[in-house]
């Protein structure tokens, strides 16, 4: 069966009907895998996450930031932002299962020669260390400490990779860079402030996938996040966020054969 990678969706629930119906069009029987972000400051955030969830096994997410946030918000970790559409998750009566399912997200796959995540890896990261990282976090947010651990996920710092991390901070290094990074130094120090394009990188700092020597080289990566860089097709990099929220397409590309498939979404939020 082929297998669509979409882009972020930030509950545009009825561009997410759009493209599948799309999808369905071009193969009926094709699995899904959504890059994160499947929620918030769009207007459909309930419908979207409901809908991601009626899929059952055709349908895999990683766990973006605003995924994240949802969870934080939902146990009063996060107070709500100005522009977040959370509320009708928040005040859902299936609201439980729906925050059980989204923390049993992963934050990164391996499918197809494929490695998927979110945001970015580190430089030092190759595929296998990248998806062991990332399932110490998963094993973190679906244990019964769950709520501790997301108590202690906000910060900068530390900011840059060392094996020797343990504990908070160990996991927060790893979820900063799996859902926040942008840009990052030669030996992989994160920045976290500019989200801008790529001729934005402040001064010594680079996009994290034209880091040289990152060992993630030797695999495509598929991420979203980045609305600002746009679609980005390079022979190991596949970059998805086109912009649905702020009025760009909603974006899923077959990774078989790279066939792109887009849907056009109005504006949702203005840039501010």
């Amino acid at each position: 069966m082929p297998t669509y990678a979409i882009g972020d969706l930030q509950g545009c629930g009825r561009q997410l009907d759009n493209l599948l119906d799309v999808i369905n069009q071009a193969s009926p029987d094709a699995n899904l895998i959504f890059v994160g972000d499947l929620v918030n400051r769009g207007p459909l955030s309930l419908a979207t996450l409901r809908r991601i969830r009626s899929l059952g096994a055709r349908a895999q997410a990683v766990l973006g930031n605003h995924d994240l946030h949802l969870l934080a918000v939902s146990q009063g970790i996060r107070p709500a932002h100005a522009s977040d559409t959370l509320d009708d998750i928040l005040n859902a009566p299936d609201r439980e299962e729906l925050l059980d399912w989204l923390r049993h997200r992963p934050l990164a796959l391996f499918e197809q020669g494929h490695l998927l995540f979110h945001a970015g890896v580190l430089p030092q990261w190759d595929a296998a260390q990248t998806m062991a990282l990332a399932h110490e976090v998963e094993t973190a947010l679906q244990g019964p400490d769950w709520v501790d651990f997301l108590r202690n996920m906000y910060g900068n710092a530390p900011a840059a990779w060392d094996d020797a991390l343990q504990g908070h901070d160990r996991l927060r290094c790893i979820v900063n860079a799996l859902t926040r990074l942008r840009f990052c130094t030669a030996d992989g120090a994160m920045e976290f402030s500019i989200k801008e394009s790529l001729s934005a990188a402040p001064a010594g700092y680079l996009p994290w996938f034209d880091v040289p020597g990152r060992k993630t080289a030797d695999v495509t990566v598929v991420f979203g996040h980045w609305s600002t860089l746009g679609l980005t097709l390079r022979p190991n990099l596949i970059g998805l966020d086109t912009g649905c929220v702020w009025g760009g397409k909603l974006s899923a590309l077959r990774l078989e054969d790279r066939q792109l498939l887009q849907v056009d979404c109005p504006q949702a939020q203005r840039p501010g």
